[in-house]
This record gives structure tokens, C-alpha cells and sequence, in this order.
């Protein structure tokens, strides 16, 4: 089973990062936008994971949310990684809650290495996932556009951390909630 941790957006969020990408289409860039009801923030990416491993990452999910206090966010800027010159990944970063979000994910991480999954070598990036690109076409057009766009100063309380399982087909990834944890403790 392919599986991530991840934050769930209200609905909000998504129509309002929808709006942004449809904005973005109009460049012409040569890009595969996530959809809208899949855009989320990513705590830990685990990959292929057996079955029998599901319930012990539930077990740590739910230690973990009793010791962490919900939090809330708030969009902020566009960007590309690794940069706007050979982009890969069009995003929209995160700023009010980034450092409740990267404590929560090195959280996760440090748990979850006593189940032999690896720490992210790249480190963890606050940021919602919009769109990957395919080719270079139009970037310059991306980039002038990216600095354009009033990205709306929303926000969001998190109150909760779920497990997703990713199942990829020809038309993108197809995401199901395993389990959803609350955040209910002290940090």
C-alpha cells in the first residue's frame, strides 16, 4: 500500500487554491495540476508500506496528536521548486503555523524511524503541492504570472493528522483516509 501523513484543507482553501491554478493555466505551462479535492499538506511521505505495518503508524499518529496542540495556518506566497529557472513543482507556501508544522513533522519522523522508515534527507517544506511540471514551456510566462497573483490571506485551524492511502491511476492519484487523529495535547 502507497501511504503519506498528511493535513486536510477545508473547503475554502481548496476553492480559493483552484482559483489560483486556473489563473496559472492561462500561461500555457506544460503541467499536471493536482486536483483540487487532493490538495493537502504533507507531513511524511512513506511510500510502499506493508499491511501489517498500518496499525502500528495508527498506534504512533494517535500518541503523537495527544501530545500536540492544534494549530492554525495561513497561505501565503507562490513558488517553484527548485527554482523559477528549471521548475518542477509549482507551490503555495505556508507562513502563520510553520513552525507548529515542522515541529509536528519531525515529530512524526523521529516516531516513525523505530519502524525502520528513513528521515526525509531533503528536510520537510511547509507548502501545498499545486501543480508538477511535465516540461520547461512557458515558465518565464509562470513566472511573470506567480508574481501577479494576490494569493488570499486565509486561514485554517488544524485540529487533526490522517493517514492516506494513494492509489495511482491513469487519470492521477485516487487518496483514501485510513484514519484521522486529533490534535489534543501539549506541544
Amino acid at each position: 500500500m502507497r501511504i503519506f501523513i498528511a493535513i486536510e484543507l477545508d473547503k475554502e482553501i481548496k476553492k480559493a487554491l483552484s482559483k489560483i491554478q486556473d489563473e496559472l493555466k492561462t500561461t500555457l505551462v506544460d503541467v499536471k495540476w493536482v486536483e483540487p479535492e487532493n490538495i493537502h499538506l504533507t507531513l511524511k511521505f512513506l511510500g510502499e508500506v506493508e499491511e501489517n505495518k498500518i496499525t502500528k503508524i495508527s498506534q504512533i499518529l494517535k500518541a503523537l496528536s495527544s501530545q500536540s496542540e492544534p494549530f492554525t495556518i495561513a497561505l501565503c506566497e507562490l513558488g517553484a521548486f527548485p527554482n523559477f529557472k528549471y521548475p518542477q513543482v509549482v507551490w503555495i507556501g505556508v507562513s502563520e503555523g510553520k513552525t507548529e508544522f515542522l515541529k509536528l513533522a519531525e515529530l512524526i519522523e523521529d516516531s516513525l524511524a523505530q519502524l525502520k522508515f528513513p528521515k526525509e534527507k531533503r528536510g520537510v517544506s511547509a507548502h501545498f503541492t499545486l501543480g508538477r511540471f511535465r516540461s520547461n514551456k512557458n515558465t518565464d510566462a509562470l513566472s511573470e504570472k506567480l508574481n501577479t497573483i494576490q494569493v488570499p490571506r486565509l486561514k485554517q485551524k488544524i485540529k487533526s493528522i490522517s493517514l492516506f492511502k494513494s492509489t495511482l491511476t491513469p487519470k492521477g492519484p485516487l487518496y483514501e483516509k485510513i484514519s484521522e487523529k486529533s490534535l489534543q495535547g501539549k506541544c
